[in-house]
């Protein structure tokens, strides 16, 4: 979960901050910003990223698909005077956004993956099991909700949805349990939905909840969020100007696994590229270089003042001159589920 994709202790887009950005300090490193570049802030939120690049004279294309987000950060746009320019849209579609608003070449691209502060602190939204509220979690506007799934997904569905995206070891209890609940009064809230996980699969004592795993999983099913994410990275390979730098703060295992395959495929690692079998194609050129020892992660010092920066992992590339790839399988293949065999037809 993503710690927090929001403003300085002090100040955010627009008023006081709940949320302080993490590894901004390493970001900053990495994007180098000055007056005149051009950065792409993939992951608005509370506009943390976009003001420290703002502060250093840079002019940053930004954007959110929570319409929540758009609308609070109107007074920073303002405050900017021309250099922020704010989009409604999710960060697979960056590059066409940017595109259409006479934006390219980027300096730098930031993504801080996953959901913010704000969201899990607004019962409203659904996000956290919490603050008992409506079970959505939707981040943008429209698309099924988590109650939709939890509700109409079959119990094979619901099952492969809480053990790959959530790694949640007892997925199918809790699938068999959902839908024989949900037979006798449909769910419609996250705690009735907590309080029937940790019924049915009981934590340790000391453990997280035992609906952390089961509440991640519905939250990347509804949001698509690792598609998101892996159809974000290409776009920023597209946008970025060679010498360019992408940096990708993740925040659990399976986002981190997409971008360290991105970086590792994009940087030509593993390819033997003097090694060709007769009538084998060539490898693409890398358009990146990754260098230093990655990911990074928090200081001690971060994690005691943020504890939700505990899990958060940093890295990044430098782009390279070479086009930019095109359609990934091996990626698109850790964002989506299994295919499942067909069910074998019993004897007659």
């Amino acid at each position: 979960m993503t710690p927090g994709r929001g403003g300085r202790e002090t100040l955010a887009a627009g008023g006081p901050a709940r949320h302080v950005p993490v590894l901004r300090a390493e970001i900053l490193k990495i994007a180098d910003p000055r007056e005149g570049g051009l950065y792409l802030d993939a992951t608005f939120g509370a506009g943390g990223y976009s003001r420290a690049l703002l502060e250093r004279g840079g002019t940053v294309v930004a954007l959110d698909r929570d319409p929540r987000a758009i609308a609070g950060g109107a007074p920073l746009v303002s405050e900017a005077q021309g250099r922020l320019t704010l989009i409604e849209a999710p960060f697979s579609r960056l590059a066409e956004a940017a595109a259409a608003r006479g934006f390219s070449g980027f300096d730098a691209a930031l993504f801080d993956v996953g959901v913010s502060s704000m969201q899990l602190d607004e019962a409203e939204r659904g996000f956290s099991f919490r603050l008992d509220g409506p079970l959505d979690m939707r981040m943008g506007i429209g698309g099924r909700s988590a109650a939709d799934i939890v509700n109409g997904a079959s119990e094979a569905e619901l099952a492969d949805i809480l053990y790959y995206f959530g790694e949640e070891r007892a997925s199918r209890r809790i699938a068999r349990a959902i839908v024989a609940d949900r037979a006798k009064k449909p769910f419609e809230t996250t705690g009735a939905l907590a309080a029937m996980i940790a019924r049915v699969a009981p934590g340790k004592p000391g453990e997280v909840h035992p609906a952390t795993r089961s509440f991640q999983a519905l939250r990347i099913a509804v949001n698509d969020e690792l598609g998101e994410l892996v159809a974000g990275l290409a776009g920023a390979e597209a946008a970025l100007k060679p010498g360019g730098r992408l940096a990708v703060v993740t925040f659990h295992s399976l986002e981190d696994r997409i971008a360290k395959l991105f970086f590792a495929r994009r940087a030509g690692r593993g390819q033997a590229r003097s090694r060709r079998l007769p009538g084998e194609p060539e490898a693409p050129a890398p358009t990146f270089e990754v260098t230093g020892p990655q990911p990074i992660a928090p200081s001690v010092a971060e994690v005691e003042a943020n504890p939700r920066a505990r899990s958060a992992k940093l890295r990044w590339g430098t782009r390279t001159s070479a086009p930019a790839f095109a359609s990934d399988a091996e990626l698109s293949a850790l964002a989506t589920l299994p295919a499942r065999a067909p069910a074998r037809r019993g004897k007659a």
